[in-house]
């Protein structure tokens, strides 16, 4: 039987990385994540991530959806298309499969989060 997981309990280590150089916008954060739970072959992630202030290019393939919740610090998000939009502490986004822009970091930000990978 699986056991509970609870985001009361300590996060296992976390794991730093940093955007890749020809997607970084000025200097590539440093970026960490504590995986919480993951299933079906990796597919699905839950966690907790944290990163500096900063920004890079992102595109999610077809497949890729994510939802976090702020919980602490300040970030931007802008499509292709210039619209952006904000998130701080209590606020929860969906980045759906597809989307194509940019991330921003303006305050040092945690947030918690859910990335499903289905490749059709």
């Amino acid at each position: 039987m699986s056991a509970l997981i609870a985001f009361t309990d300590p996060a296992p280590a976390a794991v730093e990385d940093r955007p890749a150089a020809g997607r970084a916008i000025g200097q590539a954060p440093r970026r960490l994540t504590a995986e919480r739970y993951a299933a079906e072959n990796g597919a699905l992630s839950i966690g907790d991530w944290a990163c500096e202030p900063g920004a890079w290019r992102i595109r999610f393939h077809p497949g890729r959806h994510e939802f976090f919740h702020v919980l602490e610090g300040r970030i931007r998000i802008t499509d292709e298309a210039g619209t952006a939009r904000e998130f701080g502490p209590g606020d929860a986004c969906v980045i759906p499969a597809g989307f194509a822009g940019v991330f921003e970091v303006l305050e040092a930000v945690k947030k918690r989060y859910v990335m499903l990978d289905r490749i059709a």
